[in-house]
């Protein structure tokens, strides 16, 4: 499908910080492009900005003045000369306006188009989109609620218990579980109060509330003209307030018939959208079947678990199709070899997760065949408290799941980090556990888990 190599871009400005910042870096530098690295005050001894071939200070430590001040970022590609801008995933990678900004500057979004992260970053209008372009979906309200005499009308239509969600949500934030309708007048005013607070729009909607469902979302890329592939899938469902903690790839709960029917209406849905760059289709899965929640208009924190089974480096291809690309590859292309895990590390108490800023006194990464760590961290660096908690990502690749688990046992165990409170006993902890082992798990494990004192003795 390629018709030649595209005209590359000369020099990437990277807009985030930490290891997705650094795994941006690397793409670029395979690629033969220039990076500028972005930087607040308390990341100028970080680990992309040591390497980048140049770096631009642009605000103090506070995100609102730093890498999420469109101006500076501005100003930062004019003084470099970058003629194009990767936001990686937070911040800005999902704001359409940003998008638009830097087209009106001659500079390139890499991403999608400004008009599609616009559709999928409104909860409701994501979901008009997916019913019409085939996607299933939950049963819910048609758009958002705006009355209580409303949302009781559409309760007594698809039953309880029910989901209020914000429009304009995201991380949990602005939703709420009504078992009956004695509980749906209360979640209604929490949800709009707390998505008010959150995301400044108080616009809520309604959705059938799933007891026991697994979180699977599907990888996809496409090219802007038409040509999109979906990557298999990955099972997100272990989770704590929402957040992903471990991802696998292929899900155990799937079967070959159910990822290739969900796969193939994912990626036909991409092509008729003419969707550009990567992206994700998030699903609740239950009893046999899938209801889309969002899609997410970026590359996602758990993009290495796809990269390690299909063999595919996704920010390569989303650079090059950024710059003009075709699909160089067709789904039939496409094999998944293997099983992946990932674990996300965080600078956090492994039973309280209380945030750990400080000094990393001592670090040593595992390694190894199939084990892969995505970390900008150092022996010395300082993990600042301003920003997530995330210290990096260990991926582990098998032949099989059994294979990738006890690989997973051995990185976890070869893993040091010090001077500061990780997450590691934790997953140290699941990587042992029956439910786990045996792929026996939902979005609720995790916090029914912790809450019947699994960590109270940390391995």
């Amino acid at each position: 499908m390629s018709e030649g190599a595209p005209k590359m871009f000369d020099k990437i400005l990277i807009a985030n910080r930490g290891e997705i910042a650094l795994r941006v870096l690397r793409a670029a530098k395979e690629l033969g492009i220039a990076t500028v690295a972005v930087h607040s005050t308390a990341d100028a001894d970080a680990m992309h900005v040591k390497l980048a071939d140049e770096s631009v200070c642009i605000g103090p430590p506070s995100s609102a003045e730093s890498y999420l001040n469109i101006p500076s970022i501005i100003s930062a590609c004019e003084i470099t000369g970058a003629d194009a801008v990767h936001p990686g995933y937070g911040f800005l990678s999902e704001n359409a306006r940003f998008a638009e900004v830097l087209a009106d500057h001659n500079i390139t979004f890499i991403g999608p188009k400004a008009e599609h992260i616009r559709i999928m970053g409104d909860k409701i209008e994501a979901k008009k989109t997916a019913r019409r372009l085939g996607i299933p979906c939950v049963p819910g309200s048609d758009g958002g609620i705006t009355d209580d005499a409303e949302a009781m009308r559409v309760g007594e239509e698809i039953g309880y218990p029910l989901l209020v969600k914000a429009a304009a949500g995201g991380g949990g934030r602005g939703m709420k579980v009504a078992r009956s309708k004695e509980d749906l007048s209360t979640a209604l005013s929490d949800a709009r109060r707390e998505a008010k607070s959150a995301f400044g729009d108080d616009a809520v909607y309604l959705e059938k509330y799933l007891e026991k469902p697994r979180h699977i979302e599907i990888q996809v890329l496409g090219d802007g003209r038409g040509n999109a592939v979906h990557l298999g899938e990955r099972d997100c469902s272990l989770q704590r307030r929402h957040q992903k903690i471990w991802e696998e790839g292929p899900s155990p709960a799937l079967n070959a018939v159910q990822r290739e029917t969900i796969g193939t209406i994912v990626a036909k849905a991409m092509q008729e959208l003419q969707y550009l760059g990567v992206g994700t289709v998030e699903f609740l899965y239950e009893n046999g079947e899938f209801y889309f929640i969002e899609m997410n208009t970026r590359i996602q924190v758990e993009h290495p678990v796809t990269e390690m089974v299909t063999g595919i480096d996704l920010v390569n291809e989303q650079i090059k199709v950024a710059a003009g690309g075709l699909l160089p590859f067709t789904q039939a292309d496409i094999h998944s070899n293997g099983h992946a895990i990932e674990c996300r590390i965080n600078a956090e108490h492994p039973a309280t997760f209380r945030p750990s800023p400080g000094m990393i006194t001592y670090y040593h990464p595992p390694g190894g065949l199939g084990v892969r760590v995505d970390s900008s961290v150092y022996q010395g660096y300082v993990i600042p408290p301003y920003y997530d908690s995330l210290v990096g990502k260990l991926i582990v690749h098998g032949r099989t799941r059994t294979e990738c688990l006890m690989r997973l046992r051995r990185a976890l165990d070869e893993i040091v980090v010090d001077g500061i409170d990780t997450t590691l006993p934790l997953f140290r902890t699941l990587v042992r556990n029956a439910d786990i082992l045996n792929g026996d798990y939902d979005i609720h494990w995790l916090e029914q888990f912790l809450a019947a004192g699994g960590m109270d003795e940390p391995v």
